[in-house]
């Protein structure tokens, strides 16, 4: 089974820059699409930004421009840089292929405040 262990997440004010990163056991790594994904208070999960084994990447309108995802596969690890961050953007943050194929790791908090 393999496992996913996010971190980087902190108390960081609005407008600053977080750079959270997603390791993944396992040898398949670099075949799957891989994804951020997001869950606020009250609110369901979302996916914030995608990358393809390919490399082409994707973003939720409400991050683009902001966020920027990419990869590693000689460390199965994706990372996510996250600048300019708003209040909205609070939440824990996790990782999984875009299918959700893998068991859920614990997720890393980001809280956005002043």
């Amino acid at each position: 089974q393999v496992q996913l262990v996010e971190s980087g997440g902190d108390l960081v004010q609005p407008g600053g820059s977080l750079r959270l990163s997603c390791a993944a056991s396992g040898r398949l790594f670099r075949f799957y699409d891989m994804g951020w994904f997001r869950q606020a208070p009250g609110k369901q999960r979302e996916l914030v930004a995608s990358i393809r084994a390919g490399r082409t990447t994707n973003y939720a309108d409400s991050v683009k421009g902001r966020f920027t995802i990419s990869r590693d596969d000689t460390k199965n690890t994706v990372y996510l840089q996250m600048n300019s961050l708003k209040p909205d953007d609070t939440a824990v943050y996790y990782c999984n292929t875009i299918s959700t194929n893998w068991v859920w790791g614990q997720g890393t908090q980001v809280i956005v405040s002043s």
